[in-house]
């Protein structure tokens, strides 16, 4: 059960992405090579690529990945993915035809697969409090890669985070929102980890 949880979260991970990808191309409103730049602008994209990734390697059992540390922060990544759909974009976001399955695909099917096995199998037996500030890293790289290329291109991926239309102060207020949201979840996976680990190890 856990190889083809693992294996279907990576099949389903590639699939939504790549038709995602093809979607985005096929948006003539724009040119190609900026279709491109902005697929990979949205942390979604980028999230459940890396979740794809993981669980890609996790199911061909690669050796040079230590997937109990890494499990964690990456369950956390795809639920912010969820939680931020869910609760600000989905009231102003209404995809048409094939693009409302891959939405569901990326927010909301394979966020849940991916915490379900972190619940069951590895991720919870491994949490540690100091690896926290290391999570962080992968989002506020993010943060600072979008808001320095929406300077030059104009293009920001999400509302809450467009200088153009809520200014610098309301972006700083949201990024700093965002970033307490990541410190709430990695508090929240890691203190239900411990607990489960005890009950693992009782």
């Amino acid at each position: 059960m856990k190889t083809r949880l693992a294996y279907s979260i990576a099949i389903l991970g590639w699939f939504a992405v790549i038709m995602q990808f093809f979607l985005m191309l096929m948006d003539k409103t724009m040119s190609s090579v900026e279709s491109i730049e902005r697929f990979f602008s949205y942390f979604t994209i980028l999230t459940n690529t890396i979740v794809a990734l993981f669980f890609t390697m996790k199911s061909l059992n690669f050796q040079k990945v230590d997937y109990k540390t890494w499990l964690t922060p990456i369950a956390v990544y795809i639920t912010v993915v969820c939680v931020v759909y869910q609760t600000l974009l989905r009231p102003v976001w209404t995809p048409e035809g094939f693009q409302i399955v891959i939405d569901e695909l990326l927010h909301s099917i394979i966020p849940v697969l991916t915490v379900v096995y972190w619940f069951l199998y590895d991720g919870a037996k491994h949490v540690v409090w100091s690896l926290i500030p290391k999570w962080l890293i992968y989002p506020l790289v993010y943060l600072i890669y979008i808001l320095t290329r929406g300077m030059f291109s104009g293009f920001y991926p999400y509302p809450f985070i467009n200088v153009l239309e809520i200014g610098w102060q309301q972006t700083l207020i949201n990024s700093v929102l965002m970033c307490l949201l990541f410190l709430m979840l990695f508090s929240m996976f890691i203190g239900l980890g411990q607990r489960l680990k005890l009950g693992y190890y009782s």
